[in-house]
């Protein structure tokens, strides 16, 4: 009499796991499968080279900021303020001009320059309110000018005429400088504008810290030794 195929397959030995294979998924206490991957705890990424942050704006710093006046922000919708700008221009042309030896293709060229990086500096490089004079709490400090004027409105018309400065005089210096003839020298300008000038005052760049090289509060992902103890372990003990 032949056996049947039921006690065929009950006579087989049971199957064994290859030890050169390992599963891929790890059961879970409540009996769900779930990748083995995800019982470990995921290690910290590391800091990349450039790294973009956002200045974060809570609501008590809203109420801080409308309740009291910003005087270090108020001065650029002054219409003299916006006249000063081409005061600075017209006596720095006028003094570069004395110094014997130098064209005005490299005149216009270091007036703009100029231009373009103190503003730069004073617009959107410093932070905070130098002269405190409102006791705002704090709620600028991490604020820069451009993002102070107006309550951080767009398109402003001081804002537009902070903006439109830059250009008006890259115009200025391209046509003095002779760019047909000058290319490296209009280069330079444009790239200058661009980066330095106009860039900053975008919306999109509204509240963002471009930074390198900055580690944040991560920690390092494969750690060469185990981490200094603080004060507060010996303590513990």
């Amino acid at each position: 009499m032949s056996a049947s195929p039921n006690t065929a397959l009950l006579s087989l030995p049971p199957l064994r796991p290859s030890p050169h294979k390992q599963p891929s998924f790890a059961r879970s206490s409540s009996g769900s499968a779930v990748p083995k991957a995800a019982s470990t705890s995921k290690r910290s990424r590391s800091s990349s080279i450039v790294s973009v942050q956002e200045v974060p704006e809570t609501y008590d710093d809203q109420l801080d900021q409308a309740a009291l006046t910003n005087v270090n922000a108020e001065w650029v919708n002054y219409k003299g303020a916006w006249l000063i700008h081409v005061v600075f221009i017209a006596i720095a042309i006028l003094l570069l001009e004395t110094i014997p030896g130098i064209t005005q293709d490299w005149t216009w060229t270091i007036v703009n320059l100029g231009y373009l990086f103190v503003s730069y500096i004073i617009f959107h490089y410093v932070t905070g309110v130098p002269f405190d004079m409102t006791n705002n709490s704090g709620v600028y400090d991490n604020l820069t000018l451009w993002e102070q004027i107006d309550s951080g409105a767009h398109y402003t018309p001081a804002k537009k005429w902070l903006t439109s400065m830059p250009i008006l005089l890259f115009l200025l210096s391209t046509h003095y400088t002779r760019y047909d003839s000058h290319p490296a020298l209009f280069t330079l300008n444009l790239l200058a504008l661009l980066f330095v000038g106009l860039a900053p005052k975008l919306p999109a760049f509204h509240r963002l810290r471009i930074k390198f090289f900055d580690a944040g509060e991560g920690t390092t992902p494969d750690p060469s030794a185990p981490p200094t103890p603080k004060e507060e372990d010996f303590k513990q003990r």
